[in-house]
């Protein structure tokens, strides 16, 4: 066992000669050298954070079946929830460890493995293996289904399958500014819900959108929504130029039409900008208070008629926390759902935590039977970088 660091050029120059579907191999080849490790095995997070499910290492075949296990109440659930390592002692096996692997707050999943001796250092150096983990299957999912195969523990329709490549590829984020998290819980019929964020050096973008319909009538309706809004974003266009670009897109090409919520926050000074196209008024607690947002309404994307989009401000606080959702959060059986009470209850998790608990809260009092997308994106606003030069120069006067 050596003394030396993770040696990250080393693993990093390891994961780039060995094939994307070996990441695992590669870290747990780096542990087995130094430290004597066994068992090693990582676990992905399945796609509704329900199950973790093992991922084969070289060798091992996918056709062999598959390892998964619930995550609720389980010690992988509790990794991922403190982001801390777990450890147990066992005579004849040592030292069980389980180690977050996360990238930017988005919870990839864990890594686990057996250790004859765990000392502050062995720990700190599993601690950097994992984070490493998480980077390298970043880049290698690009090139291989393996790690989106992991995250499927149900059957996946057509309409499942294009409403999902319309989600960013990680569910959460995280910047001095602001943290954020997003979750989509769909219905059995899918309803053609999206969201979708995007950081530049000077702005947060986020939308959520609801296309109208089910099955793969309203995921090709999604489709048209969110790359008009993408194509127009990434044109450099501004908030109501983006909107009018969706619907012109669906009155062009599609049929039915699309509520959405637009934001454009800037980081230096903080200041929030929305467009509402028929969408239901977002959530803002603030000092433990839970209001409600009032927004002027313009007409949902593709409608029949003349529109106007209209770019609104909205007062945004350090300290505030927003939540932003479909109707499938608050229609039908899901009306009975106090989203207001679980925001203030979780005031203190992370964002994704409160994804969490309010996607298990409607899909309890649904009794697991959707009868529409339900889609979340929850944003905690830290502050302007203006606000934290302010703050510097008040710290030095």
């Amino acid at each position: 066992m050596g003394n030396e660091g993770l040696g990250l050029d080393e693993v990093l120059r390891a994961a780039e000669e060995a094939a994307p579907t070996e990441s695992v191999d590669v870290v747990a080849r780096n542990l087995e050298k130094r430290f004597g490790v066994r068992a090693v095995s990582f676990w992905l997070v399945d796609l509704i954070g329900r199950e973790a499910v093992r991922l084969p290492r070289a060798g091992e075949s996918l056709r062999d079946g598959t390892q998964r296990a619930g995550l609720r109440g389980s010690v992988y659930d509790q990794v991922l929830r403190s982001q801390h390592l777990h450890h147990e002692y066992d005579a004849d096996e040592g030292f069980r460890v389980v180690a977050p692997v996360s990238n930017r707050g988005d919870c990839i999943g864990v890594l686990e493995l057996s250790v004859p001796r765990l000392d502050d250092e062995v720990r700190e150096e599993i601690g950097k293996a994992a984070h490493a983990l998480a980077y390298i299957v970043v880049t290698d999912r690009r090139f291989t289904d393996l790690y989106h195969w992991g995250r499927r523990t149900t059957g996946m329709s057509l309409a499942a399958e294009i409403q999902h490549q319309l989600l960013p590829s990680a569910a959460c984020c995280e910047a001095p500014q602001f943290t954020l998290a997003g979750g989509l819980l769909p219905a059995d019929d899918v309803g053609g819900d999206t969201y979708d964020y995007t950081l530049d050096a000077d702005a947060l973008h986020l939308s959520i959108t609801d296309a109208m319909g089910h099955d793969t009538a309203s995921a090709l309706l999604a489709t048209l929504t969110v790359n008009a809004l993408r194509g127009a974003r990434r044109a450099g266009l501004g908030l109501t130029e983006q909107a009018h670009a969706a619907h012109q897109a669906i009155r062009t090409h599609g049929r039915g039409m699309t509520t959405g919520q637009l934001l454009h926050i800037e980081l230096d000074s903080g200041r929030c900008r929305l467009v509402n196209a028929g969408h239901p008024w977002p959530l803002r607690l603030r000092d433990g208070l839970v209001e409600e947002i009032p927004l002027r309404i313009n007409l949902p994307f593709g409608v029949p008629l003349p529109v106007r989009y209209e770019a609104q401000d909205i007062d945004l606080r350090a300290g505030d926390r927003l939540l932003l959702f479909t109707d499938g959060m608050c229609e039908r059986e899901a009306a009975t759902l106090d989203m207001a009470a679980l925001l203030r209850d979780t005031y203190g998790e992370h964002p994704r935590e409160v994804v969490r608990a309010l996607a298990d809260s409607v899909h309890d009092v649904c009794g697991g039977v959707l009868a529409d997308d339900a889609t979340i994106l929850v944003l905690d606003w830290h502050g302007s970088r203006l606000g934290e030069l302010h703050a510097a120069d008040a710290a030095f006067s």
